[in-house]
């Protein structure tokens, strides 16, 4: 290998690696001086276009988030040049950058200062993930907007995640961008009226991304590592900026119970390990000690448990039994039965019925999901027909668990799952 390649490649994974820490900040201060997301988030693609050019080529800058700053409040100069004359924006702009080579057109140094305290979060990272999670967005762009401007992910990354054609995610973020200008969302924290519904987006999409990371709906793994990782990432980045809200507090301990597994829910070929054939000596106890942490300091609020702070009271319950039988399985009920209260949804139900064939054995459990299949909840889900399988199976129902195995077989569609599944028809002889 060359020299000059090894110089390029040394540019390009330095690019990477400061865009990865640095973008949610640099979009969020272009956004604070330009008035327009959409325009802020093109200025920092362009800066870090320019970079991937520049850096192998004349080395990597003194201060590699600084120089993409100025090269994006470079670009909304030109930008604000082309659309009028000097303006007061760009008055206003142009005093900004003080005496720095942007302006007068020289190549940035990155020189000089840090265009913000790296080790303060401030309010344009909460109003970014804010905007890219508002209510006027459909939940994939959702999805896309905060990985992209919040995560730092290219759209091939999250194309590559979620096993959609790139095209396709690059057209839900200049759809989401265009859906925030025509909806005039301001760049801003909303005011505190509107913070809790607001939120509950944000929490969700974090949600939804640790959720397809660590049970993938498709594909050949059970788990995604990064996308996981990415939204842990994302809930400890919230739990900074707003750490008076135990919902945040609650999810993050969720997410950490659930990825403290991890290590022994797949086997050397990265087949699936069932709860109950997990090594528990492998579960990471670091995790499972900051789980504990996060949900203590939700508790601590006094407000009671929401339901992310039920779900990661139920992890909890898990992540401290020393084994599938010594869990303390009336408690995850109880859990279980709040949850359902306070946020109903066929899954917890589902879930319910497992923890009910635990503490009560398969036959209640069997009346439960009856009457969720009979209510039409989760059709085309393989997850009915797996559990009606496995309460059948043990129930000694062999024909019927193996009709219900088969639909299950049929409907999932991730390989991993689907083996496991196999597997058990299998067993039923």
């Amino acid at each position: 290998m060359s020299p000059r390649v090894s110089s390029d490649m040394g540019g390009r994974e330095a690019v990477a690696a400061v865009w990865r820490i640095e973008s949610a900040r640099i979009v969020g201060a272009l956004a604070r001086y330009t008035g327009d997301f959409a325009l802020a988030e093109d200025l920092a693609q362009e800066a870090l276009a320019e970079a991937l050019v520049t850096w192998p080529r004349e080395g990597v800058p003194r201060n590699p988030a600084g120089w993409l700053l100025t090269v994006g409040r470079r670009r909304a100069i030109d930008a604000f040049r082309r659309r009028s004359a000097l303006d007061e924006r760009y008055a206003a702009l142009a005093h900004g950058l003080g005496e720095g080579g942007a302006a007068s057109g020289r190549a940035p140094d990155g020189g000089g200062d840090m265009p913000w305290d790296p080790d303060q979060i401030d309010d344009d990272v909460l109003a970014l993930i804010f905007v890219s999670c508002h209510p006027v967005l459909s939940r994939e762009a959702r999805v896309a907007l905060t990985l992209r401007v919040v995560g730092g992910l290219t759209s091939d990354e999250i194309a590559r995640a979620f096993l959609v054609p790139t095209a396709t995610v690059q057209a839900r973020i200049t759809r989401a961008k265009k859906t925030l200008g025509a909806a005039k969302v301001p760049f801003a924290v909303p005011p505190a009226n509107q913070r809790a519904e607001r939120l509950g987006s944000v929490l969700s999409v974090i949600y939804l991304i640790f959720t397809e990371g660590s049970s993938a709906s498709s594909g050949d793994d059970l788990i995604r590592f990064d996308l996981a990782g990415e939204a842990q990432r994302l809930a400890r980045v919230l739990t900074r900026l707003v750490p008076d809200e135990p919902e945040v507090h609650s999810l993050l301990a969720l997410l950490e119970f659930t990825a403290a597994r991890f290590p022994a829910r797949t086997g050397p070929d990265g087949e699936p390990v069932l709860l109950e054939h997990q090594d528990r000596r492998r579960w990471d106890r670091s995790a499972i000690a900051r789980g504990r942490a996060a949900l203590a300091r939700a508790e601590r609020a006094g407000r009671g448990l929401g339901a992310y702070g039920l779900q990661a009271a139920i992890a909890e319950c898990h992540a401290v039994a020393p084994s599938v039988e010594e869990t303390d399985w009336d408690r995850v009920v109880l859990l279980y039965e709040a949850l359902g209260r306070l946020a109903p949804s066929p899954v917890v139900d589902l879930n319910r019925a497992v923890a009910v064939s635990m503490a009560s054995g398969p036959a209640t459990a069997l009346s439960i999901v009856d009457e969720l299949a009979a209510s039409g909840g989760l059709a085309g889900s393989h997850l009915l027909p797996t559990v009606r399988g496995e309460l059948l199976t043990r129930l000694g129902r062999a024909d019927e668990a193996r009709a219900e195995l088969e639909l299950a077989v049929r409907r999932c569609g991730n390989e991993r799952e689907r083996a496991v599944l196999q597997r058990k028809l299998a067993d039923l002889g």
